[in-house]
């Protein structure tokens, strides 16, 4: 890919970090770790990969993201607001009572989501759906799922994972933010799901391993999937909770907590933003 393509994304990425720690600041109230370690994947979708219309969110022909790891949806939220979806200040109104910016994705509320997430291990399931519902109205639209590496602890992961190989649905791609924790500590030690990208392949998936951080592996990735025939593709994507901010990053301390002021000073500087 253009090398400019890429350093626009990279930049974007960095903007929506910028968005994603203010807003978590304003609310006092949400998941920073996770949001942060997924929006390289997040912005690849929304501003390179993804067919789909502000100005139209329920255009038939669009693709489809589901947020499976719902609680981080200040990831999604940023990438909407910046695409156009709604008004960049209704960020500020994170968690608020009354709030179209629920703490999990609310299809009935914010424009551009799909589907209400947040009780994890269902995202799959319900990509499954859209994936079989495109293929039988003949739209050529495809679907994207991502997923945590600890929500693949859920049961039901697998037997949607199962599911999916088996009606070969080739127009869906699952992404996997292998951050490697969750609230409750290291995924290996709370219950290991390794090794992720073998467990898939023995699913019958198409797997492809990449950097969450290399925006021009990422690209070039979904681009792969893109092309793969009779079978769904996962991406496997290795990536650092709190990506961006040294203070969040490898701690699962800070997956569900908002940055204080200090920690919000910080994380401005790192990000190469001064605030106002």
């Amino acid at each position: 890919m253009d090398k400019d393509r890429i350093a626009f994304l990279e930049e974007k990425a960095r903007d929506l970090r910028v968005s994603i720690v203010k807003t978590l600041h304003r609310s006092q109230s949400g998941h920073t770790g996770g949001s942060l370690s997924a929006i390289d994947m997040v912005t690849a979708l929304y501003f390179q990969v993804m067919r789909h219309d502000p100005e139209n969110p329920l255009w038939e022909g669009r693709d489809r993201f589901v947020l499976s790891k719902g609680h981080a949806a200040p990831a999604q939220y940023v990438a909407l607001a910046e695409a156009g979806y709604f008004p960049k200040e209704d960020l500020m109104m994170l968690r608020r009572l009354g709030s179209h910016l629920q703490g999990h994705p609310d299809s009935k509320g914010t424009p551009g989501v799909e589907v209400c997430t947040g009780s994890l291990g269902q995202g799959l399931s319900m990509a499954n759906g859209m994936a079989l519902g495109l293929r039988l109205s003949g739209k050529p639209a495809r679907v994207y799922v991502l997923l945590g590496d600890g929500e693949l602890q859920e049961g039901q992961v697998w037997e949607a994972a199962m599911a999916a190989a088996h009606y070969r649905l080739d127009n869906l791609c699952a992404m996997v933010d292998a951050n490697a924790l969750q609230i409750d500590g290291e995924v290996e030690k709370v219950m290991n799901v390794g090794p992720i990208g073998e467990k898939f392949r023995a699913f019958g998936w198409n797997v492809l391993e990449i950097d969450g951080h290399d925006m021009e592996a990422i690209v070039a990735a979904l681009e792969c999937a893109g092309k793969a025939k009779g079978k769904p593709t996962v991406l496997v994507a290795r990536t650092v909770k709190g990506k961006g901010v040294p203070r969040f990053e490898h701690k699962a301390s800070y997956h569900g907590v908002a940055p204080n002021d200090e920690e919000l000073n910080e994380a401005l500087l790192c990000l190469g933003c001064i605030e106002d």
